[in-house]
């Protein structure tokens, strides 16, 4: 293999790893705050919206998630509307993410003893004060554990969004092995880059998870190729 070619082709897995890294953040910071808004309404908005709230985070969590993506880009292309494939990436992904947040808020807000609702009642504070100020606080204490495991199920799904057209890091890497020709040596070099990476940061994990499997995807395909 030429290393030469290899190096000039990084830029691609670069750009790609740059790509996963936007989409992820501002699909996690938009799937928050959907999350977020849709626990509330289920715990404390007014008739009906639970009931809305609560269709929402059934029906996409019964949705794949490769679905929720075509949906949003083709659909409204159908209606006559233009959108950025990244645009409706995340989208796509805050929307979907989001009703799994939902729940993990929810889950949340209920552990929350109900003597502190009382206790803030008692001290003078509205109910809109209480949730801010008293409830709120605790509930992100204790849904930071399973927050944090849906952020990284968040970052796997980034690799599904390159069926509506993304370049993103699996993408990228695998037009480094269209290019090349080699996928165990491109594959094993970038998994190590993120293990490492992933030493360093936690976070990088799920990358690195993501692009196992599409190792191992690949050598399936080539191992079931063989013997057709």
């Amino acid at each position: 293999m030429s290393f030469e070619l290899l190096r000039t082709s990084l830029s691609i897995l670069l750009q790609g790893l740059v790509t996963t890294l936007l989409l992820s953040v501002a699909s996690i910071v938009g799937g928050t705050l959907i999350g977020l808004f849709a626990a509330v309404l289920r715990s404390f908005g007014p008739w009906g919206t639970d009931r809305i709230a609560r269709l929402y985070t059934e029906l996409f969590r019964g949705t794949p998630v490769l679905i929720t993506l075509m949906f949003i880009y083709f659909g409204v292309s159908y209606f006559g509307y233009a959108i950025d494939v990244f645009a409706a990436g995340v989208i796509g992904l805050s929307v979907y993410q989001g009703a799994y947040i939902a729940e993990v808020f929810r889950a949340g807000i209920e552990a929350v003893p109900k003597g502190q609702w009382e206790v803030s009642q008692i001290l003078g504070l509205s109910r809109t004060q209480a949730f801010a100020f008293v409830v709120l606080p605790q509930t992100g204490r204790i849904v930071l554990p399973p927050l944090i495991g849906q952020y990284l199920s968040l970052i796997k799904d980034t690799s599904i969004v390159s069926m509506i057209g993304m370049s993103e890091l699996m993408h990228g890497g695998q037009a480094i092995v269209d290019r090349i020709g080699k996928p165990v040596e491109v594959q094993a070099l970038w998994i190590n880059a993120l293990s490492i990476a992933s030493a360093w940061n936690p976070h990088w994990q799920a990358l690195r998870d993501q692009a196992l499997l599409s190792f191992a995807a690949h050598c399936y395909e080539r191992r079931a190729a063989s013997r057709a």
